[in-house]
């Protein structure tokens, strides 16, 4: 496998980048990079994937942009997590872990599946 499809993960992308600017804010390259290291290269968030979902989590007052001059004295946005977008990366949490707990049941090593006894009355 070459890595996670971005039709599994998509869903994820919002907490991924709430949770990268939880201490600090940051800028676009910076995050997708934190996000390539962090999967150790198994998910690489497209640069019009992580636009989007900056446009949709700022109308949605999850983060908000801010310019500021970098170190090589450029001009960049940087996002900035609100407290709106604190209290949703706590629920996205929440929500993962009983994904989690859910989709496991149905993942298991090969040669090792068990279904339940199906009800044959009818």
């Amino acid at each position: 496998m070459s890595g996670i499809s971005s039709d599994v993960i998509r869903g994820y992308n919002d907490t991924m980048i709430l949770y990268l600017l939880l201490d600090r804010p940051s800028y676009g390259y910076e995050i997708s990079k934190m996000i390539r290291s962090l999967s150790d290269g198994k998910y690489i968030i497209k640069e019009t994937t992580l636009y989007s979902a900056f446009t949709r989590m700022e109308k949605n007052g999850l983060i908000e942009s801010f310019s500021q001059l970098a170190e090589n004295g450029k001009r960049r946005t940087y996002y900035r997590i609100t407290d709106e977008g604190r209290a949703c990366y706590r629920d996205k949490c929440e929500e993962w872990l009983l994904t989690r707990e859910v989709i496991s049941k149905f993942i298991v090593p090969q040669g090792r599946r068990s279904l339940p006894e199906r009800d044959t009355a009818g």
